[in-house]
């Protein structure tokens, strides 16, 4: 069997295979030196448009407009840009089998590559209900998203119901987002999760409070606590029923569910060094195998700020990791070293006419400050995270970008603070002291 030679192979053709092909671009690549394998029909996107402006009804967001890098403020990568760049982009295809002592993968069309170096960005996938055994979750009219054709499908099923109602599992990122893209479409949405808050992972119930009375003030009703247990269907296989922990049944023919996410490990899960449910990397997001890397939500690496270890999904991160690893990997070859990487843990969501900031860490005592004003239209409220006297997070809703740049330098100087009440009273005001 023929064997293809590359001298680097980037597996998946998501937001960090984007980004990746960008640096390599930038660091003197040259035409077939690099190729991109996407299971994906599209180069690669900015994925977080599908769960905003993807789903909007008036104006809403389509491909060319968000390949990547416009998430960044960088270069659109449309599909004739890797062409111009001499790199091979290899969509609907998926790599099946990996060997890393011989440095060789292999395409689900039976293709056979040798690599000099691989970058692993094969991303995540959501949970499907169906892992957890609940009973249904095989009926039509449920949706789940993560990629292009799940959202087009999403939007063609949203078209078809006309304004009736919908059930969104989940109260984390994507089921608030996508809860108000169904209620922009005029859709009477409720929502279902077992966690006493939205957004338990970061919102104290304080915080979480607004958000929830805002929702439900756009005519979201929320259920908390409970699960679901079981779906019905009809006779033509499609949901007609949500069968809840609590006792409760509704309704429903449209159901989207957002409970979660998993890495993608396959074809390479106990070929490398794994931990916290990644791939364990250094800070050049070097694997356990020689030439060998690893990024995005795959990727478990050393975070400085912190000095412990962790696995980020989030497509700031997958930027950023992605570039880092292609910089060591160039800086390799000269026999030099980059700087470590030094992430600062970033996290915001856009819905309705909210739009939110975090930076840092969720560690310690929770100081929520201008919360009276918070429903207000426009008002901005925000919230530090205070840890030994030292500020390790902070929060800020409604800012502009000036204001985020100012809660995101907080959280990477973490400030010492001797009166929790003087954050409460100064509010943004500490920050721009910083």
């Amino acid at each position: 069997m023929a064997v293809t030679f590359c001298k680097y192979i980037v597996v998946g053709g998501g937001v960090a295979g984007g980004y990746a092909a960008r640096e390599f671009v930038k660091l003197g690549l040259q035409p077939g030196e690099l190729t991109i394998f996407s299971k994906e029909a599209a180069a690669p996107y900015e994925r977080p448009a599908l769960s905003k402006a993807y789903m909007f009804p008036d104006a809403p967001a389509r491909l060319p407009g968000f390949h990547v890098c416009v998430g960044s403020g960088g270069e659109r990568q449309l599909p004739e840009w890797y062409a111009e760049k001499g790199i091979e982009l290899k969509l609907e295809t998926e790599i099946v089998k990996a060997d890393v002592e011989n440095k060789t993968v292999t395409t689900d069309k039976g293709e056979v590559y040798e690599y000099g170096t691989l970058l692993l960005a094969t991303g995540s996938t959501f949970l499907d209900l169906a892992d957890f055994k609940t009973a249904g979750a095989d009926a039509k009219g449920i949706f789940y998203l993560r990629d292009l054709r799940d959202a087009d499908k999403l939007v063609d099923a949203i078209k078809g119901t006309n304004g009736g109602e919908a059930v969104v599992v989940g109260g984390g990122y994507i089921g608030l987002e996508l809860a108000a893209c169904l209620t922009v479409n005029k859709i009477k949405v409720t929502m279902v999760f077992p966690d006493p808050c939205f957004m338990p992972r970061l919102f104290t119930p304080e915080l979480a409070s607004f958000y929830e009375g805002y929702y439900e003030g756009k005519g979201v009703n929320v259920i908390k606590g409970t699960s679901v247990t079981a779906f019905e269907k009809d006779d033509n296989g499609q949901v007609s029923k949500v069968l809840l922990k609590d006792g409760r049944t509704l309704e429903s023919t449209l159901v989207v569910v957002g409970v979660g996410a998993k890495p993608v490990l396959a074809p390479f899960k106990g070929l490398l060094e794994e931990e916290k449910g990644g791939f364990k990397v250094d800070a050049s997001f070097k694997t356990s195998a020689p030439g060998v890397y690893a990024v995005g939500d795959v990727a478990t690496f050393p975070m400085k700020m912190y000095g412990d270890t962790r696995r980020v999904e989030h497509v700031d991160h997958a930027r950023k990791s992605a570039m880092q690893a292609v910089q060591a990997i160039k800086a390799a070859e000269k026999g030099e070293v980059v700087d470590e990487y030094d992430y600062l843990p970033f996290f915001y969501s856009r819905s309705f006419d909210l739009s939110w900031q975090f930076y840092g860490d969720n560690v310690g005592e929770t100081v929520i400050w201008g919360r009276e004003g918070a429903a207000a239209p426009g008002s901005k409220f925000g919230a530090y995270w205070v840890k030994d006297n030292k500020v390790m997070g902070a929060f800020l809703e409604g800012g502009s970008a000036d204001e985020n740049k100012l809660i995101a330098k907080v959280a990477r100087e973490q400030p010492t603070v001797n009166a929790k009440e003087d954050l409460v009273a100064a509010g943004l005001g500490f920050a721009s002291k910083i």
